[in-house]
C-alpha cells in the first residue's frame, strides 16, 4: 500500500533539505493519479447489479447494449456495472476505478484475449486493459476475483444444471421424455460429482494460481512506484444451507416425489428454482472455490514475500439475506433471482404459474440460445455489491493477510 501521508509529508521535507543543501536538482515528473482496478469474472464485474456501462471491445470500439438478441460474445456483456463493488467500496485517497472484469471471465482470459477462446467474449486480455491503465494512473489497489470459471466447470453450467433439473422434476413425471436443445435432462437432485469432482477443483486451482501470477508479475512491471495491495476475494453463495420452511412443500407435495409444478412455480417466483437436496452440494462447490483462492494467496504470498495480497474471505457475507432463506425472497435478498425469458425480449418471466410442460421447454431453451438473456441469475444484486464494497474497503486497509467479512443477524457487516 502507499506510504502514509505523514510519512511522505516527512520524507518530502527531508529530502528538500537535502537538495537546498547539495544544489539544485531536475523537477520531479508530476505522480500520476491513484486507481483501483477490479480483474476477473461476474462476481466482480457486477454482473446482476444493473447500470451497466459501455465496454470497449478487441477492435477499440465502444459496445453500448447491442439488443439481448445480439451474440452473446458481444463485449457489453461482460456486464460492467456501476454498481459493482469496486465502484461502491470507500478507498480512501484513491482517484479513479476501472472495471476491467467480465462476466464469464476465466484464467485464460487475464493473459490472453477472451475472443480467442470457446465462449469468450470479445475483448483483448485483461492484463493488456491493466497496462492500458498503468500508463496513465499509479494502481494503488487491484481486486481479483477468479476461480468459479475455468476449463474444468464453470459457475453458469453448474447454475444451469441444478435449477433445470428442478424443473424438469417439477412439470414432467419420470416416463415422460423432457428434451431441451442439449438433449434429455436428469430429475434427480444434484451431488457434488455433478458440480466438480475433487480432481477438477485441483486443475481449478492451479489454473487460477498461474493466471493470478501473471498478474503479481505484470504489476511489478507497470506500477508506477511498486506498491499496490492485490486483494483475492472468494466467492458468496447465493442461496442458503436450507430453504424457509415456506417453501418445503406446496399443495401437499414436496420435492423429493414425482410433479409437483405448483411448488416449482413458487420456488421460481422466490428465486429458488432447487432441490433442497442440492444446497448441501452447491455450499460445498462455492466452499472449494473458497479453498481454491486461498491456497492462491497462501502460495503466491510464499513466492512473492514483498508482495501485498490479502485473501478476503466473503462466503458469510450474505448470511441471512440469502433467496429463499425468508419468506419474503426474493424481496431484500442480496442476490439476484433465477429470472429467464421467453425468447431475447428483454421481459424477465417472473412466474410459470400455470405454465404446461412445452412452455416451460421454451422458455428453459431460450436460455440455452441466448445465455445473455439469463445470466444476471443467482449473481450480487446492486445492495449485494454494497456489502461487498464494505468488504472490500475494509480488505483494502486491514492489517493482516487475511480477511473475514460476515453479515450479522442485524445487518451489520463485520470483518475480523
Amino acid at each position: 500500500m502507499r506510504r502514509p501521508a505523514f510519512l511522505a509529508a516527512t520524507l518530502t521535507a527531508l529530502a528538500a533539505g537535502v537538495v537546498a543543501v547539495l544544489g539544485s536538482s531536475p523537477p520531479a515528473s508530476a505522480a500520476l493519479p491513484t486507481a483501483a482496478v477490479a480483474l476477473g469474472d461476474s462476481f466482480v464485474s457486477g454482473e446482476g447489479a444493473g447500470s451497466y456501462q459501455p465496454v470497449t471491445d478487441l477492435n477499440g470500439v465502444a459496445q453500448s447494449f447491442p439488443g439481448w438478441s445480439a451474440a452473446n460474445s458481444n463485449a457489453f456483456f461482460c456486464h460492467r456495472s456501476a454498481n459493482a463493488s469496486i465502484q461502491q467500496a470507500a478507498l480512501p485517497g484513491i482517484a479513479a476505478r476501472f472495471n476491467l472484469a467480465c462476466s464469464g471471465g476465466q484464467p485464460y482470459d487475464i493473459a490472453s484475449a477472451s475472443a480467442t477462446r470457446a465462449k469468450g467474449r470479445t475483448v483483448a486480455s485483461q492484463l493488456d486493459q491493466l497496462r492500458a491503465v498503468a500508463q496513465t494512473h499509479d494502481i494503488d489497489v487491484v481486486l481479483v476475483g477468479l476461480g468459479s470459471n475455468n476449463s474444468q466447470f464453470t459457475f453458469g453450467n453448474v447454475a444451469e444444471k441444478c435449477a433445470n433439473r428442478f424443473i424438469a422434476d417439477a412439470w414432467t413425471g419420470w416416463w415422460e421424455f423432457w428434451a431441451y436443445l442439449n438433449g434429455p435432462v436428469e430429475q434427480a437432485p444434484c451431488a457434488t460429482s455433478d458440480l466438480a469432482t475433487d480432481a477438477q477443483m485441483a486443475a481449478a486451482g492451479q489454473e487460477t494460481l498461474a493466471a493470478v501470477r501473471q498478474i503479481v508479475t505484470t504489476l511489478r512491471q507497470v506500477d508506477a512506484d511498486g506498491q499496490h495491495r492485490i486483494v483475492l476475494q472468494d466467492y458468496t453463495n447465493p442461496l442458503p444451507f436450507d430453504l424457509a420452511q415456506r417453501f418445503w412443500t406446496e399443495d401437499g407435495r414436496a420435492d423429493d416425489r414425482d410433479k409437483f409444478r405448483d411448488l416449482g412455480a413458487e420456488r421460481y417466483a422466490a428465486g429458488c428454482p432447487i432441490h433442497r437436496a442440492s444446497l448441501a452440494a452447491g455450499h460445498w462447490f462455492s466452499a472449494g472455490l473458497g479453498t481454491i483462492v486461498r491456497n492462491g494467496q497462501n502460495t503466491l504470498a510464499a513466492e512473492f514475500p514483498g508482495e501485498d495480497i490479502v485473501y478476503l474471505n466473503v462466503q458469510r457475507a450474505f448470511d441471512g439475506a440469502r433467496l429463499c432463506e425468508f419468506d419474503a425472497s426474493p424481496a431484500g435478498a442480496l442476490a439476484t433471482p433465477i429470472r429467464l425469458q421467453d425468447g431475447p425480449t428483454g421481459v424477465p418471466v417472473t412466474s410459470l404459474s400455470g405454465k404446461d410442460k412445452i412452455a416451460i421447454q421454451r422458455i428453459a431453451n431460450a436460455c440455452v440460445t441466448y445465455f445473455q438473456t439469463c445470466q444476471e441469475s443467482w449473481h450480487p444484486n446492486s445492495t449485494g455489491h454494497q456489502v461487498l464494497g464494505q468488504c472490500l474497503a475494509a480488505a483494502a486497509t486491514t492489517g493482516n493477510r487475511t480477511i473475514a467479512c460476515v453479515r450479522q443477524p442485524d445487518g451489520r457487516i463485520v470483518t475480523s
